[in-house]
């Protein structure tokens, strides 16, 4: 390999949001990698840095064009620039779009287990968490979309808005071309606008693609805003870069005006650089990575397998996050993520709080060098056995 996913780089004492915790702990829950990110990337950012003035900035056609090559040339879908608007993150964008396409007290749909951070969104703003849970089918260890009740949940007239996670967070279900093209008739039916998170969209195992969203069908692209940024797979958010798009030019005026009126769309000095350089010069990084991360996750599966037969690990086509149901140890995620914590330092997220069945379940990020994710193995085993 040309890039080496190996290398343990110390990231205590360097303000890590993941890494603020005590010495003898090893964290792998927040969704952040322990990977220098592309060395691309990192030397359009030092040429950045070296100029030595970073005063405002406007968004350049690179920024744009950037992004629609990469989307045609990985995921086929052509994106007009004037569909393209610059923001600071897909949660500030998602929270925006929450307060502009909502009134206080609607509903909002969402398909739990789910990022956690989605709930944040809604219940910040005065909406309403509207759960279509997913039915886990404990023979496969995989979801399926309750379609019954997400009709009867988007056929509510309080309902406005769905927001959609593909690919899913914490699943790591890639949902096809079919799913997504039933989601947008129901939601064109009942007149609710999606807002599709895509940004583990570049993170799937070698071999497995995505659709995006707005991809899946005419109705898909004319209701929905996409989120979508370079931040997840090249571990740089943060940097604060992401974008939204949206064809509907009705929906990407309301969506300009939130963001504008929030202040969440002006760029730093980095986010653009940052942005041009990983989609313009990081694939050949990202292809490695991918490759590396799909080689963890399946030594995550064939360790718990033989050491752990109480743990099932959902099968998962994308993300670096892995879901392991632990419900056969009767004790709530909460509960176990704890005792695994205080016994071996082992930080995992505990499920309940991506709702659904989550209380079942405990999230791992596969995301490290090997050395630090065989301790990881090591400590859950010791804390589970």
């Amino acid at each position: 390999m040309k890039y080496d996913f190996d290398e343990v780089v110390e990231r205590r004492g360097t303000n890590s949001y993941k890494w603020n915790v005590a010495e003898n702990e090893l964290p792998m829950w927040v969704a952040d990698m322990d990977f220098k990110t592309a060395p691309e990337i990192r030397a359009a950012l030092q040429k950045r840095l070296d100029h030595g003035i970073f005063g405002y900035e406007d968004i350049p056609d690179e920024w744009y064009e950037a992004y629609q090559k990469w989307w045609e040339r990985r995921h086929s879908l052509k994106i007009e620039k004037e569909w393209l608007i610059f923001c600071t993150g897909v949660i500030p964008a998602i929270s925006t779009m929450v307060r502009k396409l909502s009134t206080p007290a609607e509903k909002v749909v969402i398909q739990t287990p789910v990022y956690n951070i989605f709930f944040n969104s809604i219940l910040n703003n005065g909406r309403v968490p509207y759960e279509n849970r997913l039915i886990y089918d404990e023979s496969t260890g995989k979801y399926s979309i309750d379609w019954e009740d997400l009709e009867e949940k988007l056929a509510d007239p309080q309902t406005s808005l769905f927001i959609l996670c593909n690919p899913h967070n914490p699943s790591g279900e890639i949902w096809t071309k079919d799913v997504l093209v039933r989601i947008g008739e129901l939601c064109k039916k009942y007149a609710v606008t999606v807002i599709s998170d895509e940004i583990h969209c570049d993170i799937t195992d070698p071999g497995k693609g995505y659709v995006p969203f707005a991809a899946a069908s005419d109705i898909c692209r004319d209701i929905s805003v996409s989120c979508i940024a370079p931040t997840k797979c090249f571990n740089i958010a943060g940097t604060h870069t992401a974008a939204v798009f949206a064809a509907n030019p009705v929906l990407r005026h309301k969506v300009w005006r939130g963001l504008n009126t929030d202040e969440v769309a002006e760029p730093n000095s980095f986010a653009m650089t940052a942005a041009i350089a990983a989609f313009n010069e990081g694939e050949p990084w990202l292809e490695e990575l991918r490759a590396y991360l799909a080689e963890n996750k399946k030594m995550i599966r064939d360790f718990i397998e033989k050491n752990l037969p109480k743990v099932k690990v959902m099968p998962s086509d994308a993300t670096y996050l892995l879901w392991l149901n632990v419900s056969k140890y009767g004790k709530t995620s909460e509960k176990l993520a704890e005792e695994i914590r205080e016994k071996t330092g082992l930080y995992l997220s505990a499920g309940n709080i991506f709702g659904g069945d989550g209380e079942n379940f405990l999230r791992m990020n596969a995301a490290c060098p090997r050395s630090l994710l065989n301790d990881g193995l090591e400590r859950l085993k010791r804390a589970l056995s």
